[in-house]
């Protein structure tokens, strides 16, 4: 009778600890979805507030709606991501291209977001593959969960709505093709022309 109780008791607690696990996991957002609120530091870097479109003397942290683009395009990575690592250079080239080119320099914004880095980790792998673009640090993994624990790196395209949300037009996990591939995928999902 005890035994018959026990399994009893060990059922619903298996059944519990699953619907609590499953009700505090994110899905990741995709294509024709909201992008969950996220709050990022403001970057002591002028020439990154800049970037952004934040004003000088604005607050201490911003989020995504703040970023003067219509399209911003995220991505979620980590230093000690080896994919992340060899895809630096590709991602370099891709800003510098969106800076260049005339018709794409005021549409789209590319920012980082360190999964599980902190500060000085992100400054680490900003100097060591000398990223041009502001990344920012997710080192209690907040952000990283709100976006359902993707794998690094992972790519999202956003479009700024007009009601002050962003929406997702773009998401996929990089690292099986080549970034500048994933990255020319998003600008024709997109329906960004270089001029």
């Amino acid at each position: 009778m005890i035994h018959r109780y026990l399994h009893i008791f060990l059922f619903s607690l298996i059944l519990l600890l699953a619907s609590v696990t499953a009700s505090h996991s994110q899905e990741t957002p995709k294509a024709g979805e909201k992008f969950p609120p996220v709050t990022l530091p403001a970057p002591d870097n002028p020439a990154h507030r800049e970037y952004l479109g934040l004003p000088e003397d604005g607050g201490e942290t911003f989020s995504l709606s703040d970023i003067r683009a219509p399209v911003i395009i995220v991505e979620i990575f980590s230093m000690y991501c080896p994919h992340c690592q060899r895809e630096a250079p590709a991602l370099n080239k891709f800003y510098e291209r969106l800076e260049r080119t005339g018709g794409l320099r005021d549409k789209v914004k590319l920012i980082g977001i360190g999964a599980g880095n902190s500060a000085y980790e992100v400054e680490h792998f900003r100097k060591t593959y000398d990223i041009p673009f502001p990344l920012f640090p997710d080192g209690d993994f907040s952000i990283h969960k709100k976006v359902g624990e993707v794998r690094t790196p992972y790519f999202f395209g956003l479009k700024k709505t007009a009601t002050g949300t962003v929406d997702v037009f773009f998401s996929e996990l990089g690292g099986a093709k080549d970034a500048a591939e994933v990255l020319d995928e998003l600008l024709k999902v997109a329906g960004l022309e270089e001029k």
